[in-house]
């Protein structure tokens, strides 16, 4: 197979600010991913470059301003470049501060764990500071492990969990994005989400007969953000007494809803006496500018773990002691606390549930229901519309048979008019249910909520059938491979 290489051997950051969206796309098809751009390449979005991005809105390559409703998919809190973020970034600059380094101890290490000792109930005082999420569950289910002197084989998650696609947190993760038969963690079992006898069942599963526990580590999300669900205060209570009882480590993965999302500064915050074992946390963590993680464990299960020199350097990671985004998430922090981005998230709720539940009235056919906490809500679309049998029909067959199939293309039918008729930039999550997920940063104000209320509701107003038609003409005929020209076609037509 020939490689076929760019005339140009090696691009600058000047010529990539420079690229046109055709460049970036064929460079992306060499050097990427095909797939991506097609699947990308379904959207409006999937189209354009973006210039800037300040706040809540994205100002793109032709001048137009783009709404960003996702909030980066819980990255954003803190909207797009805070200044306040760039100042402390610019301050480490100007100091020429130390990057990275492990022979020397930190500073902005030591003050970030300290403020999130400070910041969570109970003895929740020890962190570790790793890049991404799934790295931190990962950390943190390595940590379970230890604490048991590895006697214990089986860590559990739930039937909806999204941990990561790494094929540790992956192994844990059940979502169906991650459908594919990759080696996996020995010992993984789950349980219904907040179902309190699925859960004692699980235990039971893995219970010897001298009423020992085999079970190492519980893994949950309190708030599922990938399918908009939550537990039940009832349900984690029950969590919390029976992981004590049996000695197991109840970890909360607050990946994405953590630092104000739904109302509290961590979801699990808002049920007075609940204190997980370990929580992780990454996304807003590192205020949308720095890619951050953290585990932060009660001191008597790191300790026994551990806290000893035969075992103090078991988990490292190559940029441990990193600087700028420890001092980044320092920064970050702060702003959440001092500006309220709990209340910001309670006062953004209350416009955008009532809002979602006033549309689900007003559109009964398209809106099956919403659900939602703060700043994190999900509207749920119906799917038995004749139109989508007829767009199935066009769309690749390993497409086709995806059991989401008919709720992807309607949610993605008015994600794309969203985008396309009002500049307003959305998703969907890729859990159970699909829901079409808003998301906004925490700095939103009332006009950018009604802009986006307004916004879905033009778009609903459509009918399935004309936004669905409208998708296979202007979208999945142009950019998604169908089967022939004839398909061709008929998705214009349809």
């Amino acid at each position: 197979m020939t490689h076929h290489r760019t005339p140009q051997p090696l691009f600058t950051t000047e010529d990539c600010e420079q690229m046109s969206a055709h460049q970036v796309h064929d460079l992306y098809r060499q050097y990427v991913s095909r797939s991506q751009v097609s699947l990308l390449g379904s959207f409006g979005f999937g189209q354009d470059l973006v210039d800037h991005a300040d706040g809540c809105w994205i100002t793109l390559r032709d001048g137009r301003r783009i709404l960003d409703f996702t909030g980066g998919i819980g990255v954003l809190n803190h909207g797009h470049n805070h200044p306040r973020l760039l100042a402390a970034r610019g301050r480490f600059a100007d100091r020429r501060a130390m990057e990275v380094h492990k022979n020397f101890l930190s500073p902005y290490v030591a003050g970030l764990s300290h403020n999130l000792a400070w910041l969570l109930p109970g003895d929740l005082n020890i962190s570790y500071f790793p890049n991404s999420g799934a790295e931190a569950v990962e950390g943190a289910v390595k940590l379970a492990y230890k604490y048991h002197h590895g006697r214990r084989g089986t860590v559990l998650h739930s039937d909806i969990s999204f941990h990561g696609k790494l094929l540790g947190a992956g192994s844990l993760t059940a979502s169906p994005e991650v459908d594919f038969p990759y080696p996996c963690l020995p010992g993984t079992d789950h349980f219904a989400y907040d179902d309190a006898k699925s859960f004692a069942l699980a235990l039971d599963r893995h219970q010897a007969g001298d009423g020992s526990s085999d079970v190492y580590a519980v893994v949950l999300e309190p708030f599922s953000a990938s399918s908009v669900r939550e537990c039940s205060a009832e349900f984690l209570y029950e969590v919390r007494r029976l992981c004590t009882e049996r000695d197991i480590v109840l970890i909360f993965d607050e990946v994405y809803t953590g630092w104000g999302r739904t109302g509290t500064l961590f979801h699990f915050m808002r049920h007075p006496g609940l204190v997980p074992d370990v929580l992780t946390t990454s996304k807003s963590f590192g205020g949308g500018k720095a890619s951050i993680s953290g585990y932060i464990a009660r001191e008597p299960v790191f300790r026994a773990a551990y806290d000893n020199h035969a075992d103090a350097t078991l988990h490292s990671t190559t940029y441990y002691g990193f600087g700028e985004e420890t001092a980044t998430a320092l920064e970050a922090v702060a702003i959440a606390v001092e500006d309220d981005y709990a209340g910001r998230a309670l006062r953004i709720g209350e416009r955008l549930g009532g809002g979602l539940a006033d549309l689900a009235t007003r559109h009964r056919t398209l809106i099956a229901g919403t659900f939602g906490r703060g700043a994190l809500h999900g509207l749920f679309l119906n799917d038995s519309y004749p139109a989508l049998d007829r767009l199935l029909r066009l769309v690749p067959s390993s497409f086709a048979r995806d059991p989401r199939a008919r709720r992807k293309l309607i949610t993605a039918a008015v994600i794309a008019s969203l985008y396309r008729d009002f500049g307003v930039l959305a998703y969907y999550g890729s859990n159970h249910g699909l829901p079409l997920i808003a998301s906004p940063p925490l700095i939103a104000g009332e006009t950018e909520v009604e802009v986006f209320l307004q916004a879905l509701d033009s778009v609903l107003e459509q009918g399935a059938g004309r936004l669905l038609a409208r998708f296979a003409k202007d979208v999945l005929a142009q950019h998604v491979p169908v089967r022939g020209r004839e398909a061709r076609q008929r998705a214009v037509a349809l």
